[in-house]
């Protein structure tokens, strides 16, 4: 009872008749941007040692 790949390319087809093919590749390259730039701040997080605070 899963999905076929038939039903599977007939969703693709939909989605692309309804957004057009500038507005998925807009949409994907802004999503790759956006995870790149989560991955990186959370390399830099990583590298940078959390400062220690004494407390009183």
């Amino acid at each position: 009872m899963g999905i076929s790949i038939w039903q599977l390319l007939i969703i693709l087809l939909i989605v692309v008749m309804l957004f057009g093919t500038k507005r998925l590749r807009g949409l994907g390259s802004d999503l790759g941007g956006a995870i790149s730039g989560f991955r990186k701040s959370m390399n830099d997080g990583e590298k940078t040692e959390p400062v220690k605070q004494e407390l009183k």
